[in-house]
């Protein structure tokens, strides 16, 4: 399995803000609901814990994360 991104060593992590819980930013760009599982740039299933972004090439984010990236899945 893919590793999962660390956003406190990975620049783009930091750049877009990622956290690995949702519920946890204090960005206000975060929508209530938005997660990295119903994102269409997630590539896991809405099953996984952890799942593959383009945003992130070789590695995992986790279901329940979200960035600055976050666009709602159609």
């Amino acid at each position: 399995s893919l590793p999962l991104v660390d956003p406190a060593k990975d620049p783009t992590a930091k750049a877009l803000g990622y956290v690995a819980n949702a519920a946890a930013t204090k960005d206000p760009a975060h929508k209530a609901g938005a997660v990295c599982s119903n994102c269409a740039l997630y590539q896991g299933k809405a099953s996984d814990k952890q799942g593959p972004c383009s945003i992130f090439p070789g590695k995992a984010v986790a279901a329940a994360g979200w960035c600055k990236s976050y666009i709602k899945k159609a």
